[in-house]
């Protein structure tokens, strides 16, 4: 089978006689005499498009062979016209090619290994086999983009086994077959079977976005060409939004940001505050009551839990407060000191369609009833809890 891709990474439209077609997993899958659509392989995904009117959706290589799996089959015998997704071609081309450089550069300034490579659908992975720091990053960072801004040209070649014997390239394991050499001068030389741009310049930007500890060495996030550009501009439209709404220049929406949370964080400290106040005065007008039962709007499960520890102080009995509305459904927190709420909690859920649990005297969660449901499953609660604990 001719592999088009190998010669012409830009050719986008091509003829070829279909050799077999057979129904497989996902699809028809279709053998032709020559092809322009990349199979997965070395990280890089398959390229999509058309052929003969069907729907290219995966490509494969499998024992030599090129395996295209369509969405209908392809008359054996036929000649059909192949059509490349060319944004999605170019799109791997760009960041296939962001990641040699990337890697290239790290592998001579640092002898990092590139041990593991993943081209996803939004971000590229790669892993080193040995950490970087934050400096380091950065100065992987400006080399690969400087080299691009050169826009040398890209080299494919073929050398004999002899020549590779001497060749110093990345990647430099035992191949079956040809081996294809793919070099970016003064930035890397690596065997490669992918699809790459034909000059650096056309990568256009590359952007590291995280790093992480991986094994022994360290997992980059990046993003090259238009994914980049992409990146960036969600990026600054989510900080204009930022900005407009804090009312802060686009540069200064960081120390806006820290402002507010300080902010935030004293008038946190002050509802708190309020918060155990107020608790503390229900309690004590409900002081003495044996098994109370509060509605109170606008808490939060941890306000709940106050307002029911606050009540198990001065009451007796089982302790039941809730939040919430008819419409929203209520949260709940029921302490009972020195019981067991695991049975009663149980029915309490089944009954008002709810979910939660807790220790055996403290448990929360949440009902969908209506509070007139509710003080109805209540009015029964003390037999039935009677029965719980004896």
């Amino acid at each position: 089978m001719e592999k088009l891709y190998e010669a012409d990474p830009y050719l986008t439209h091509f003829t070829a006689q279909v050799e077999a077609c057979s129904p497989g997993k996902g699809g028809y899958w279709v053998v032709l005499n020559r092809t322009a659509f990349y199979p997965e392989g070395g990280g890089q995904p398959w390229d999509t498009g058309t052929l003969g009117g069907a729907r290219v959706l995966e490509v494969h290589e499998r024992e030599g062979q090129v395996i295209h799996i369509c969405s209908s089959p392809l008359e054996p015998g036929s000649r059909v016209e192949g059509e490349i997704d060319w944004e999605r071609r170019f799109d791997l081309m760009q960041n296939h090619s962001g990641e040699h450089i990337v890697s290239g550069i790290a592998h001579a300034k640092w002898g990092c290994d590139n041990v593991g490579f993943h081209m996803g659908e939004e971000v590229i992975t790669i892993d080193f086999n040995c950490l970087l720091n934050e400096k380091q990053l950065q100065e992987l960072e400006e080399a690969a983009n400087r080299y691009i801004w050169q826009d040398q040209t890209v080299c494919v070649s073929y050398p004999s086994r002899e020549e590779l014997r001497t060749l110093e390239y990345r990647s430099k394991k035992e191949i079956a077959g040809q081996v294809r050499i793919v070099t970016f001068p003064g930035a890397d030389t690596c065997a490669c079977c992918g699809t790459h741009v034909s000059s650096a310049g056309q990568i256009g930007l590359v952007k590291l976005l995280s790093a992480q500890k991986f094994r022994e060495g360290v997992r980059i996030e990046l993003v090259c060409g238009g994914r980049a550009m992409g990146y960036m501009n969600k990026i600054i439209a989510q900080n204009h939004q930022v900005s407009t709404l804090l009312s802060a220049k686009p540069f200064e929406t960081g120390g806006a940001v820290r402002r507010m949370l300080e902010e935030n964080g004293a008038l946190k400290s002050r509802v708190y505050a309020m918060e155990e106040s107020y608790f503390q005065t229900l309690a004590q007008a409900s002081a003495g009551v044996e098994n109370p039962v509060v509605f109170e709007e606008g808490l939060s499960p941890d306000g709940l839990r106050r307002l029911c520890d606050a009540l198990l102080q001065v009451c007796s009995g089982q302790c039941t407060c809730f939040s919430g509305g008819d419409n929203t459904g209520y949260k709940y927190a029921i302490g009972l000191r020195g019981g067991d709420l695991r049975a009663f909690t149980k029915r309490l859920n089944q009954a008002l369609g709810g979910r939660g649990g807790g220790k055996p005297d403290f448990v929360q969660g949440s009902v969908t009833a209506t509070q007139e449901e509710i003080r109805a499953f209540l009015a029964a609660a003390p037999s039935r809890l009677d029965r719980d604990n004896s």
